[in-house]
């Protein structure tokens, strides 16, 4: 900014006045003669101010402090023309310096200066008062009182002064104006697009090139693109594209391009008169790396609107994009695969893409460069999103590795990315058991462990997806990815939470998967969750159940309730109704522990007999009747003690005997076959552990006062033969065995002690 389009002749040393004024050698001296009465004074004091403060900034400070522009502003307003114009030169040349134009904003001279534009005024007044403005424009508030103060008319006007340096001083002024969309839309109204393009042809490419970013400026609205469409605009820029004379000013004309690319009508315009396949054609032959870079960035931009991307497919822009990846430069490749990312949008586009430029991408997947790793990986992740055929264009191109390897990358986005395009292939069988072939599960623990909440997002999300195998579920727990995968749990992070919610659940889909997730604590994490209305989603409940439905000990110890689909399995032990907030100890933890006088831990570990299994078949099927049910279920309270009369309940003393076995084992674990006297919660139990292995539906509820009971669906037949919804009966093992109580009735309510 400041430099004059036009040569000047040179200056004199900077420590030496003019000899003009003869009498004043010292600055001090000239700024005094400012007040001088006699307008040839003040016409040569201030020439000789505006030759000492072009000498350099240290001089502009000089008089800065002498208090220089307080007078020259009082000259501004002077009626002799030449008085004013030298003030005004001053004024120029001084407002380089950031603590001049300080001053100048606090004198609020804007609309002295503005008022110096009028027609009638001196061209050189005209250059200096622009040139101001100019150094002014580039702070906010100045910019806001230019608006308000009129001054954009007279500065557009002012763009057809015959003067270059005129030009270029309003144009410059301009170009700071416009970055505040207000002044963008005053001067589209002031019709500010005929003079700016008559500026492209000017011989000056100082003025070419200001001219071209202002364009981009303005043209970054949809009513200034239209505007230029009109004036033919856009041939203006196809031209000087098509100028090898031009080169320098190529760049900034397809920036302003770029931005008319972003407008559907603005591009149909340009097809329509085939302008372009010029810029395309112009673009592929181009070996100028910031044009091509340039140019995949515009479009980009533009392939954002659907439309826009259907008319850049029919132009066979993939073409060149593909064309780019090729190209040695990384910041061509960088925006060739963002630009490939933005295409994929587009259905036919997304296919060319796929076939043709899969294997470049996965061939820059080595690259050196971080920037490039995450710019392509994350074209593959759109290219294979909801895209089968070209997800097996990865594989078929043996591009699995080298995305795992992507996995440890530097910049999250490359990693992010990486794990989603692993995750579209795991969609396809052959690619997921090569996926996990190469241990998937371990390559994710690093991205479980990252503070990214997009890669923890991301991570969550393909361990949900890869754990559907029990290998791979063994492969994570074996290498410590269970830990990570619950503190994801802790998330404040919505999506973060609920695909770590998922892979909870899908990973808790076998027993030794689920005790170590729930060792870990993921149940109190998610029950903690689940009683939050903002927190808890449709995954966390899942995976609670699905946690406690293969933890059955521990689901029972928590909830007191196993239904008829929770099979009692070797290993199930019960440790009695745990407290809120208690914690759960292994059948390890609790051997360890001394005999002592609370409640025994009783542990099923028993072999089936066949015989055994007949009688049982027979006992409890729902077919029978409730008499036939009777006489045989009976097999239970006889292991267990034998039948109780109501009324001597207080007298069955199952209690001693328990304690006798304890000691004789010299713990407080007592395997279900060693207890002889057993009451409600022991008969209970073992009666839903003969159920669920000879197939019959049962569940078993903890009670109170050491209640519990089984509740099983019995369907009657109706006498004229129809088949009646199922009733729900509780089975009674204490006081009549075998006895069916009838859900909800008084009986059935007494046996459960409610």
């Amino acid at each position: 900014m400041g430099k004059k389009v036009k040569k000047e002749s040179e200056s004199p040393p900077k420590d030496v006045f003019d000899p003009l004024l003869i009498e004043s050698k010292t600055p001090a001296t000239v700024v005094l003669m400012l007040s001088s009465p006699e307008n040839e004074v003040l016409a040569k004091a201030c020439d000789a101010l505006y030759k000492f403060a072009s000498k350099g900034d240290e001089n502009k400070v000089t008089l800065l402090g002498l208090g220089a522009l307080e007078h020259l502003y009082k000259l501004l307003s002077h009626e002799d023309p030449l008085v004013r114009r030298n003030a005004i030169m001053v004024f120029g040349i001084m407002a380089s310096n950031n603590d001049v134009r300080k001053l100048l904003r606090e004198l609020d001279v804007t609309n002295s200066l503005i008022s110096q534009l009028a027609p009638e005024e001196d061209v050189v007044i005209h250059e200096f008062a622009t040139l101001c403005l100019a150094y002014m424009a580039v702070e906010y508030t100045t910019k806001v009182k230019i608006f308000e103060q009129g001054g954009l008319e007279p500065l557009i006007r002012l763009l057809g002064s015959p003067d270059p340096d005129v030009q270029k001083n309003s144009l410059e002024c301009i170009y700071f104006l416009v970055q505040d969309f207000q002044n963008r839309a005053a001067v589209r109204e002031l019709n500010i697009i005929p003079p700016l393009l008559g500026l492209l042809e000017s011989e000056y490419p100082v003025i070419q090139s200001l001219a071209l970013q202002t364009l981009e400026v303005i043209s970054k609205d949809r009513e200034t693109r239209i505007l230029l469409g009109e004036n033919k605009g856009l041939d203006c820029l196809l031209n000087i594209l098509e100028n090898n004379e031009l080169s320098d000013l190529h760049i900034k004309a397809l920036a302003v391009l770029g931005n008319c690319l972003e407008d559907v009508h603005t591009l149909q315009q340009i097809q329509l008169t085939g302008g372009l396949k010029k810029l395309l054609s112009f673009l592929e032959v181009s070996t100028i790396p910031d044009i091509q870079k340039n140019a995949a960035k515009a479009i980009t931009k533009a392939a954002y609107d659907s439309e826009i991307r259907k008319i850049l497919h029919w132009e066979e822009v993939e073409k060149f994009l593909l064309s780019l990846l090729e190209i040695n430069s990384d910041e061509v490749k960088v925006a060739a695969s963002q630009a490939i990312s933005a295409m994929c949008e587009n259905t036919d586009s997304k296919c060319v893409l796929g076939l043709q430029g899969i294997p470049q991408l996965v061939q820059l997947l080595s690259s050196d460069n971080e920037e490039v790793k995450e710019a392509v990986v994350t074209a593959l992740t759109n290219l294979t999103t909801a895209s089968p055929r070209n997800a097996s264009v990865i594989a078929e191109s043996e591009g699995i590795v080298p995305v795992m390897n992507t996995l440890n990358a530097q910049r999250d986005g490359a990693i992010s990315n990486a794990i989603a395009v692993l995750t579209n292939l795991s969609l396809q069988e052959p690619s997921r058991v090569s996926i996990q072939s190469h241990g998937i599960m371990s390559a994710l623990v690093g991205p479980l462990r990252s503070t990214n909440s997009q890669v923890q997002s991301k991570a969550a999300f393909a361990v949900a997806a890869f754990g559907c195998d029990a290998d791979a579920r063994t492969e994570l727990r074996n290498v410590g990815g269970l830990g990570p995968l619950v503190e994801l749990l802790h998330s404040k992070n919505e999506e973060v939470r609920r695909n770590a919610c998922w892979a909870v659940m899908v990973c808790g889909s076998d027993e030794l998967t689920a005790v170590e997730l729930c060792r870990l604590g993921a149940l109190d994490i998610l029950e903690e969750i689940n009683l939050s209305t903002k927190r808890k989603n449709k995954f966390s409940e899942a995976a609670l159940e699905k946690l406690l439905d293969n933890n059955l000990s521990q689901k029972y110890s928590r909830m007191g309730y196993l239904s008829s689909s929770n099979i009692i399995t070797n290993g199930f032990y019960d440790c009695g109704q745990i407290k809120h907030g208690g914690k759960f100890l292994s059948l390890e933890e609790l051997s360890k522990q001394e005999l002592t006088d609370r409640r025994e831990i009783i542990f099923i570990n028993a072999k089936p007999r066949e015989n055994i299994v007949v009688q049982k078949v027979q006992d409890v099927s729902p077919s029978v009747s409730e008499r036939s049910s009777r006489e045989k279920s009976r097999f239970v309270a006889d292991k267990m003690g034998g039948t109780v009369v109501r009324e001597q309940l207080h007298n069955f003393c199952w209690e001693l005997d328990m304690s006798e076995t304890e000691f004789e084992l010299k713990s407080n674990i007592v395997p279900i076959a060693k207890i002889k006297r057993g009451t409600f919660y022991h008969r209970a139990l073992l009666f839903k552990v003969i159920a669920d292995r000879i197939g019959i539906g049962c569940s078993l509820v903890r009670g109170k006062y050491n209640r519990a009971w089984n509740e099983v669906q019995l369907v009657e037949h109706s006498p004229k033969g129809l088949l009646l919804p199922p009733q729900e009966y509780v089975v009674d093992l204490m006081f009549e065995p075998g006895r069916l109580l009838k859900q909800g009735s008084a009986k059935a309510d007494q046996y459960k002690c409610i």
